[in-house]
């Protein structure tokens, strides 16, 4: 098994994850021991929620689910890049491809993208 370095920041590294095909930039989360491990076994993006103090299989309540098609490790063994298929078009849980959907102008936040999904639909509860 491939071990990261989870000591330099509380049992966490962080994990980038990108679009397979493009390059994109889909989302930065982060990653336990327990989620590292999984997503080698599963071949499925998980990671670990801080707000819920849980595994988070991203996809699993909205069906988004990103399929890891290549993963690099950097220097230091401590975070990582995913290369991802993602699954339902969208990585982002408020419907955008991307949770990087906007961007600064002016000292101020400019939405740059369209919805994919509509959040209410996809989570309902």
């Amino acid at each position: 098994m491939i071990e990261l370095d989870f000591n330099k920041m509380g049992g966490l590294a962080p994990a980038i994850v990108q679009d397979n095909e493009s390059g994109e930039v889909l989302m930065l989360a982060f990653m336990n021991k327990e989620a590292w491990e999984a997503t080698l076994k599963t071949g499925k993006a998980t990671f670990f929620s801080r707000s819920r103090n849980q595994l988070w299989v991203k996809g699993e309540t909205s069906g988004h689910v990103q399929l890891v098609k290549e993963i690099r490790v950097d220097c230091d063994d401590d975070t990582v890049v995913l290369k991802v298929e993602q699954l339902g078009g969208a990585a982002c849980h408020k419907g955008y491809k991307s949770c990087f959907y906007r961007k600064v102008v002016d000292d101020q936040l400019i939405i740059t993208d369209e919805p994919v999904f509509d959040p209410s639909e996809v989570y309902k509860k």
